[in-house]
């Protein structure tokens, strides 16, 4: 008996899995009749968090912490300058500024985008898809001509006799990948050398782990729901919710008309303080459930504070203006720990894949620079560069006119000589605070023309 209870529940369960097989495939058929792209196909395969709704990287993007923390990230790492250094001996390193992948990584990757728009880009895949990508095409010689954006949706990652494989598949309407075919869907393969991953936390030894499907997937969902609540509860229009109840029973005829008329002369905002008109004896008996008994305000504050915390982002950063941050008081002191705790970790992953992949010389390579976040007030970069460049016996290390190219300023002449405090000896082409021989004795003697 016991086995064919078994037995019986086990064709139960196959024939769950055979309709839900079948309700894919029939919502992805309906996908591909409106005419939805390959990228758009695989984004219809959400995770259901436990309130119910689908997080898809669209429809986190529709939950505004998750938003504002994307965009907050994304557009701070896209906007800092990317520069290539070349390495010196003694450990000296000098900026190159004719550098050829200067020009890809800063102003234009590809002839379709801008540096800030790729940056931004792969940033936003990274932080909610765990992965981002982008093809490097070279040419014969093996310079880099491109890169190239792909879609963290299309790229399935293999792992084939230990080393990394990636298989990208395009359609028409994308830019044309090296090696790629005309047909609506091509699947080209790539070697590790010939493609950027930027993976985010969580590699398992092939991709980073999805935010919006892990950490995220039900402070996301939850978010997503409340603001359908929300939404639907401004658009029944009614200020507490109810139920009819009649004395008599009502008719199959009656109960439709009562429902058709409710839906069309009462609920909604525009008819939302209209007197209803209830006959047969009924009356509308509400309930005593209002938002305030859901905590829905509550709810949605949380929902910001634990969106940001797993973002790694200042609540007050996003908007959040009911709470403080540990990191000192001031912007300077609290751009310098956003910097410092969210932004380096991912300035690092990207540093480090550039320099191994695009560099085929490691006398070259590229960093952020990330003063253009730590810039404080005028007051205090003044401050700075007077104690840089030195004076009161206190030697400098900061010439004028490195300062000056810090503050985009011309270079002026005479102005790359370093400060050095006078200790008895002088020597040529030093600055002190001691007047040259020559003035000394126009000062000694102030009424004698020399």
């Amino acid at each position: 008996m016991k086995l064919f209870n078994g037995k019986r529940q086990l064709q139960q369960e196959l024939e769950q899995a055979r309709q839900q097989l079948a309700d894919l495939r029939a919502e992805v058929d309906a996908a591909e009749s409106k005419g939805r792209t390959f990228e758009e196909l695989i984004d219809v395969l959400g995770v259901k968090s436990h309130s119910g709704s689908v997080v898809t990287h669209k429809s986190a993007l529709q939950v505004a912490a998750v938003f504002a923390c994307v965009s907050l990230i994304s557009g701070a790492i896209a906007s800092i300058p990317l520069k290539v250094y070349q390495r010196k001996a003694n450990g000296i390193r000098e900026e190159s500024d004719n550098h050829p992948l200067l020009l890809k990584l800063c102003l234009e990757p590809s002839p379709m985008v801008t540096a800030l728009v790729f940056w931004e880009t792969l940033i936003t895949d990274m932080l909610l898809d765990g992965n981002a990508y982008a093809v490097i095409d070279r040419d014969l010689n093996g310079r880099v001509r491109r890169l190239i954006y792909v879609n963290p949706a299309s790229v399935n990652v293999r792992l084939v006799e230990g080393d990394l494989s990636y298989i990208v598949a395009i359609s028409a309407d994308r830019e044309q990948l090296p090696r790629a075919t005309k047909n609506d869907i091509a699947f080209v393969g790539f070697y590790p050398s010939d493609i950027l991953h930027f993976p985010g936390v969580g590699w398992n030894g092939k991709t980073g782990m999805s935010v919006i499907k892990s950490a995220a997937l039900n402070s996301v969902g939850n978010a997503l729901s409340a603001d359908q609540f929300t939404g639907l509860y401004f658009k029944q229009g009614i200020s507490s919710p109810g139920y009819l109840k009649f004395p008599q029973k009502l008719t199959k005829e009656q109960f439709e008309m009562m429902r058709e008329y409710w839906k069309s002369h009462i609920v909604g905002a525009e008819q939302a303080h209209l007197p209803p008109i209830i006959t047969e004896g009924g009356e509308f008996a509400p309930l005593k459930i209002k938002a305030d008994d859901v905590q829905l305000l509550e709810t949605r504050k949380f929902q910001v504070l634990d969106i940001a915390r797993i973002f790694g982002v200042p609540p007050h950063m996003i908007g959040a203006q009911e709470t403080t941050t540990s990191w000192g008081t001031g912007i300077e002191q609290q751009s310098i720990g956003f910097v410092r705790y969210t932004l380096r970790p991912h300035l690092t992953r990207i540093e480090q894949e550039l320099n191994r992949k695009l560099f085929r010389n490691h006398q070259y390579f590229s960093e952020f620079d990330v003063n253009a976040l730590l810039r404080g007030d005028i007051k205090a970069r003044n401050e700075a560069h007077q104690i840089a460049l030195g004076g009161n016996q206190n030697p400098g290390w900061k010439t004028v006119n490195e300062i000056r190219r810090e503050e985009n300023l011309k270079p002026i002449d005479n102005g790359d000589t370093l400060y050095q405090p006078l200790t008895g000896e002088t020597s040529e082409n030093v600055q002190t605070d001691e007047p040259d021989s020559e003035e000394s004795k126009n000062l000694r003697n102030p009424g004698t023309i020399q």
